[in-house]
């Protein structure tokens, strides 16, 4: 009877075995498929004022009468890691007589002269030199060319700013405004 109860635990047990043995196979068949993955970076750029091109007093009488004023704002650059044909552009400010940038007093209305000049390298952060050499203008050889952005990290570039000496004007506080362009 032992014996006859043993093989039927046996028998059970093999049968057992094999279902769970054949629902195995069933559930480990797999299928499986490619998900493609993509992502587009386009080149682009921001510009923004670190610094403003702030001269000090101008002294038409003594220390300006016949030596100019100089000065030098900054303007930071960042583009994508990578980024080709890049050039900064300045307009003629608010206050342009003809191709003269100038500057135009608060109360008197009179105007005071000055020009911005590229720095002498696109090295970031080269100082200006003076008397400056290329005029830094929005068109042809005015634009000040850049080295292909190496990261994504600004890069700061110095403005150089000159009023000519012996201008004869009122006292007063003269302002313009000066549009700075990166073009990419």
């Amino acid at each position: 009877m032992l014996n006859k109860s043993l093989k039927k635990s046996s028998l059970c047990l093999s049968v057992a075995v094999t279902l769970l043995s054949a629902s195995a196979a069933v559930l480990a068949a797999t299928a499986s498929t490619s998900i493609p993955v993509s992502a587009s970076i386009t080149q682009t750029c921001s510009i923004s004022t670190t610094s403003a091109l702030a001269f000090a007093a101008y002294d038409p009488l003594i220390a300006n009468a016949t030596t100019a004023l100089n000065a030098t704002g900054q303007v930071s650059v960042a583009c994508t890691k990578g980024a080709t044909g890049l050039t900064i552009g300045m307009d003629n400010g608010t206050h342009v007589s003809g191709a003269q940038r100038q500057m135009l007093g608060g109360t008197s209305a009179a105007s005071l002269q000055y020009n911005l000049f590229q720095p002498p390298s696109n090295t970031p952060g080269a100082a200006c030199t003076f008397p400056g050499t290329t005029a830094w203008t929005n068109t042809g050889s005015g634009l000040f060319t850049l080295a292909t952005s190496t990261t994504k990290v600004a890069r700061i570039y110095s403005v150089c700013g000159t009023i000519p000496g012996g201008q004869d004007v009122a006292a007063d506080t003269y302002t313009d405004t000066v549009n700075a362009t990166i073009n990419f």
